[in-house]
């Protein structure tokens, strides 16, 4: 049964993430999840992939479990759950370096539309084999670090 390739991003917490309460802003996770996601495309999907496809968001779903400070290291964990015709479900963790801590957990529907059409365009088997793979060829996380 196919396995999800595991993308990965490390960041710190700075001030322009914070909100006036002094922990991130909700905003900021959200463009953190949505960013990751363009990022591990970006990296698993060959060139003539992405010069074909665009991809939008059709649902998206946070649940926070608790804040990230100033300063802070976070990992920044993604992978496709599910894939559908014509939809990616994407799960993102937000997770703090320092004890592990799962801060935010993200679950978004994605859809894949064709760039000179822009219309939906089905999930092909070339897109899928960029997230999946067997058992054996799981590859570990790729890391960036900001």
């Amino acid at each position: 049964m196919p396995e999800p390739l595991i993308y990965e991003h490390r960041l710190t917490v700075a001030e322009e993430h914070l909100d006036p309460l002094g922990h991130v802003n909700n905003l900021v996770y959200l463009e953190w999840v949505l960013d990751i996601a363009v990022a591990h495309w970006m990296h698993a999907a060959p060139e003539e992939l992405r010069r074909d496809l665009l991809w939008v968001v059709r649902r998206h779903e946070d649940d926070y479990k608790a804040s990230a400070l100033l300063g802070e290291q976070l990992l920044l964990r993604t992978w496709i759950e599910q894939a559908s015709r014509l939809t990616f479900q994407r799960r993102t963790q937000v997770i703090r370096a320092g004890d592990e801590r799962v801060l935010v957990r993200a679950l978004t529907t994605w859809c894949p539309i064709d760039v000179n059409s822009r219309k939906l365009r089905p999930v092909s088997d070339a897109v899928r084999r960029c997230f999946f793979a067997e058992r054996s060829e799981a590859e570990a996380p790729d890391q960036a670090e900001t």
